[in-house]
């Protein structure tokens, strides 16, 4: 599915309604985070629907993020993150593991309506790895949606 087909759908989504609030109200660069986990997922239309949304921020997001938000810790690698509206939010200073480069993550974001995205080749080496059972779903959703694809028009 084209991202712009998902657009109108993506813009009215509580989470990204919130997100884009809190980009608004905190002046946060968009340059200096990218959305990840299922976010992508849901930008491509690829999910209808998502728990919450990760975003990962470096720089002068990041700071202004961790003096307003709940502070705490992920699961997965122990980063430190901050949360809002309730953990439905969650902005990290790193992902999973020391693998995973920040700065090549948000350098390579694709903008799909003014929010930056991972790319989704980079979602499928992320679920993948954790090969979770929700997991599992999504990369079989990739796959069909990139089939004959080398995830190039992906990203």
């Amino acid at each position: 599915m084209d991202p712009a087909d998902s657009t109108v759908g993506l813009m009215r989504h509580r989470l990204v309604l919130r997100l884009n609030h809190l980009v608004a109200v905190l002046g946060l660069d968009r340059r200096d985070f990218v959305i990840f986990g299922s976010g992508p997922l849901l930008a491509h239309g690829l999910r209808r629907e998502i728990r919450d949304l990760d975003v990962i921020a470096r720089r002068g997001a990041w700071d202004i993020v961790s003096q307003h938000g709940v502070p705490t810790h992920g699961d997965l690698n122990g980063a430190p993150m901050a949360v809002f509206w309730g953990g439905k939010i969650q902005f990290s200073a790193g992902w999973i593991s020391e693998d995973w480069d920040v700065n090549e993550l948000i350098e390579n974001a694709e903008v799909i309506d003014e929010l930056p995205f991972a790319r989704l080749r980079d979602v499928l080496r992320y679920k993948e790895a954790l090969d979770r059972p929700k997991d599992r779903r999504d990369v079989r959703a990739i796959r069909r949606a990139t089939s004959g694809d080398d995830l190039g028009a992906w990203g």
